[in-house]
């Protein structure tokens, strides 16, 4: 990573997160907590409400407007509120998922496996560019890969640090989540800025099709209220600068009967009921991804 670029990112995996993600964004929430009111639950929340609010450009009011969209602070950390929902990133929700007999059948871990002949005994390298909540990141972390999250949104983002803060200290997460890096910021810029190279990089944005699925769960659809769909200029560039990476292979989540990423032919899918996952394997990768 360049001296200018470290300069323009904010490492927050401690107290915010550190930055870098979705290049499918709406352009008037880049860099800021656009459309969104800061709020806060107690006085003893005021002094950290009126730090997030001035890191997002946001407004603070300690009763904001029913209809609004807020990222509330209380005492059990941080979540976003509006239409009546709840939605704070809660990664020990997870750990059904995170049980080795379970971890090891789920879909995202076989599409991403790494021969161990490649690896000459380190850990895997895995990049997730559209980190989200980080449940995919988590489950690529509790199988052993070293994950850095990209997520661009400040307000997904905030939401991430704080769910992986106090995810920290749940021992049945705290290896896995020990593994795990946040960065906030632009996705195609971050790719080609990384300072290492990835053996994975992993892509899920969210499609048009996506948006009113009834899969979706109805609290998620308050993330929608944040961002827009990846239109195929977007798609183009996410792949194009996830293989600019020079991974052993990019997976990309897809619905299952969906259409490919940008129309790029896998090297070969893993598929489930709901959804299906799209390996590509560069000529250039060599052995090692399975």
């Amino acid at each position: 990573m360049t001296s200018s670029a470290h300069e323009n990112r904010r490492d927050m995996t401690r107290d915010g997160i550190q930055g870098c993600p979705d290049d499918c964004r709406e352009d008037g929430a880049r860099g800021a907590g656009a459309g969104v009111v800061v709020t806060f639950a107690g006085a003893g929340n005021l002094a950290r409400a009126q730090e997030m609010a001035a890191r997002l450009h946001a407004p603070l009011s300690e009763h904001p407007e029913p209809d609004a969209l807020a990222l509330r602070l209380d005492d059990e950390g941080l979540a976003l509120v509006g239409d009546g929902m709840e939605l704070r990133g809660d990664l020990s929700e997870m750990l059904p998922r995170l049980r080795p007999d379970r971890l090891s059948r789920e879909l995202l871990v076989r599409a991403a496996r790494i021969k161990a002949s490649a690896l000459a005994g380190r850990a895997p390298l895995a990049v997730d560019a559209t980190a989200g909540l980080g449940t995919d990141s988590l489950l690529l972390a509790a199988a052993g890969f070293e994950v850095t999250m990209l997520e661009r949104d400040p307000v997904i983002a905030a939401l991430l640090a704080d769910a992986l803060e106090r995810a920290a200290g749940v021992p049945e997460l705290a290896g896995a989540v020990g593994r795990m890096r946040l960065v906030e910021g632009d996705s195609v810029a971050a790719l080609g800025d990384l300072g290492f190279v990835p053996d994975v990089v992993y892509l899920d944005p969210m499609f048009p099709q996506r948006r009113k699925s009834a899969a979706v769960k109805k609290k998620f659809q308050l993330l929608h209220r944040l961002e827009r769909p990846c239109g195929e200029r977007d798609q183009e560039e996410l792949l194009r600068a996830a293989l600019a990476a020079s991974p052993r292979k990019v997976v990309i989540k897809r619905p299952a009967k969906g259409p490919l990423l940008a129309g790029a032919k896998p090297s070969y899918s893993i598929a489930g009921k709901a959804a299906r996952y799209d390996c590509i394997v560069p000529a250039t990768a060599g052995q090692g991804a399975e």
